[in-house]
């Protein structure tokens, strides 16, 4: 086993980035189907570090980076959350939360069908359901306790974290050429493709107030700020009525910080410093998480899961292409609605983000895009769908 220290692994993130912009720039097919970058480094990190574990060896990457990004980047998405923004939501942030609910139901049916099918308890089902699915890693090693302490699940976390891997994976891959299909189908219908909300409103402030270090240093002490807010509410709330997982803490301490600061006038918070720092949290997050995979995880699972993840796949994308595209308008911004749907519909809010950003980059913004899926996927879905898992639970 080879032990490796913060900065080696800080080190080889940074590196995996670098290869997956490299390659990206170069091979026409992964722009053309909005991979993302992290994505595209961290997969062929994977593959290369379980080649050499079959032959022997075997990495251990330090686990204590992936946390501190990834809270640094929901922090981002709570300053970037102005009033405004939210207000701009409306409806359309009520019906996309009604019809990822309706995805979170129809993921633990579909679930618990399939381990039917092959003779196994259906709480395993749930496993491959919203649990880790919509729940992703964090949420399933909190169910798979309770699955093998209450139910008798045996292999639960293993099949548990399996799971939320094959569903970080493919919500990260499926995501971009989802998107790209739907935009692609309008663009052959002769429906004009163009962001429906206009960011001109909210974009003044970057023109007189371009990226320098004094307010990037303002961003990153609100940023961390944040953070430690957030924990330290996450550590008031534990074992209560509001015990929610950290992220949502620090998202929520930010957007209260970030609209406070705004008060006091645009000026004093620079968005473009933001989504400077948001992006470079948020791609270091994504490549320590994905070339810490163990395909091996994946290769020891059973033809049940296998078969019950594979239907996931293929409900995820119906769905969001027959479903959600449909009811959130049938435009561009419902199709960067579906690309953030396949992110945290499969895999977690950061993947979902990630869709959206390799989706916007290459076919313009979407402003609508980004002030509904960081709610929903970053808050509101988990409450959703504890409460779905308690009432599916209350079947068996």
């Amino acid at each position: 086993m080879i032990q490796l220290d913060a900065i080696t692994t800080l080190l080889l993130a940074a590196l995996v980035l670098v290869v997956g912009h490299l390659i990206v720039e170069r091979v026409s097919v992964l722009r053309e189907f909005n991979i993302p970058e992290p994505v595209v480094g961290g997969l062929i990190a994977t593959v290369i570090v379980t080649g050499l574990r079959a032959l022997g060896y075997e990495f251990q990457f330090f686990g204590g980076l992936q946390t501190p990004f990834m809270l640094l980047f929901f922090g981002s998405v709570g300053l970037s959350a102005d009033i405004r923004m939210i207000r701009a939501g409306g409806s359309k942030l009520v019906l996309f939360l009604a019809l990822v609910i309706g995805l979170l139901i129809l993921q633990n049916l579909f679930g618990v069908a399939v381990a039917s099918l092959f003779g196994l308890d259906p709480v395993l089902g749930l496993l491959g359901g919203s649990i880790t699915m919509s729940g992703g890693h964090g949420t399933g090693a909190a169910w798979a306790n309770v699955f093998a302490e209450e139910y008798g699940i045996n292999g639960a976390m293993e099949v548990a974290m399996a799971c939320a891997t094959f569903g970080l994976v493919f919500g990260s891959l499926i995501g971009g050429p989802t998107a790209r299909y739907l935009i692609k189908r309008m663009k052959r219908d002769g429906q004009d493709i163009a962001a429906q909300t206009s960011e001109s409103e909210y974009d003044e402030s970057e023109v007189q107030h371009p990226l320098n270090t004094a307010n990037a240093l303002k961003t990153l002490f609100m940023l961390l700020l944040g953070v430690v807010c957030g924990q330290q509410l996450q550590s008031l709330a534990a074992d209560t009525a509001f015990e929610l997982p950290t992220f949502v803490w620090v998202l929520f301490s930010c957007i209260v910080i970030g609209n406070v600061v705004r008060t006091f006038g645009d000026k004093h918070l620079n968005s473009h410093a933001v989504d400077v720092l948001g992006n470079i949290c948020l791609s270091v997050f994504l490549a320590l998480a994905l070339m810490t995979l163990k395909l091996w995880d994946l290769a020891n699972l059973a033809l049940p899961i296998l078969a019950i993840l594979l239907v996931q796949v293929v409900l995820v994308f119906v769905y969001t292409t027959q479903v959600t595209f449909r009811l959130m308008g049938k435009n561009y911004d419902a199709a960067v609605l579906v690309a953030g749907n396949c992110g945290f519909g499969m895999g977690a809010t950061p993947t979902a983000i990630a869709n959206m950003q390799a989706v916007t980059q290459h076919h313009g913004p979407s402003r609508l895009a980004f002030i509904i899926v960081p709610v929903v996927g970053g808050f509101l879905i988990d409450i959703a769908n504890s409460l779905i898992i308690k009432g599916f639970l209350g079947f068996f």
